[in-house]
């Protein structure tokens, strides 16, 4: 809204966050790096003991979806990450560093991505019902981590499978998820009148 104001020509309108930084922001998480210390220590910590996607509704109706895969996805992109940064391999930097300064966490780029390993069939298939989160029984949680890659695609990709654009569209234009025109908080100023 601000940025649209800001072409306008409104006074008020902030500058964007692009605008200030020369890059867009990123919401999500496409890697391990982009997921919390929570995230990584809960795929360190699944016993694999597969209720989470025993209890998964979208893992029953046939879906693709399997939480505790998810889980030991994570483990393992994690657990290549670590291989290669251990290797201090130049192959692993990002372009712009390589020859500069030794192999980290900060300016490492091997190409992957969470999205190797994890269809966007399987974080579309989830229902974030919370069944796999409460039916773990070292309450972690995989939900979380569906969420951010999910929340990366489309925040940050602009992409999603085709027949949810039109929602998202709907939102971000009318502010509801119909596509209908309404004030929605007429409800309330005509409580107030009573």
């Amino acid at each position: 809204m601000n940025e649209v104001k800001s072409m306008m020509g409104f006074p008020d309108a902030a500058p964007s966050q692009m605008a200030e930084s020369g890059e867009l922001s990123v919401f999500g998480a496409n890697d391990v790096f982009s997921l919390s210390w929570k995230n990584i220590l809960d795929a360190y910590s699944c016993t694999e003991c597969g209720r989470c996607t025993a209890a998964c509704p979208a893992n029953l109706t046939g879906k693709k979806l399997s939480p505790r895969k998810i889980m030991m996805d994570v483990r393992d992109r994690a657990e290549e990450i670590g291989k290669k940064l251990d290797s201090g391999r130049e192959d692993y930097m990002k372009p712009e560093k390589k020859g500069s300064e030794k192999l980290s966490a900060a300016n490492f780029d091997d190409g992957r991505s969470l999205f190797d390993y994890i269809s966007r069939e399987e974080i579309h298939a989830c229902t974030t019902c919370n069944a796999c989160v409460e039916a773990c029984p070292v309450l972690i949680n995989p939900l979380d981590i569906i969420l951010q890659i999910r929340r990366y695609e489309i925040l940050t990709e602009s992409a999603g499978p085709g027949d949810w654009l039109p929602l998202f569209n709907s939102i971000e234009n009318g502010g509801s998820a119909w596509q209908i025109a309404d004030d929605r908080d007429k409800w309330a100023r005509e409580a107030m009148r009573v």
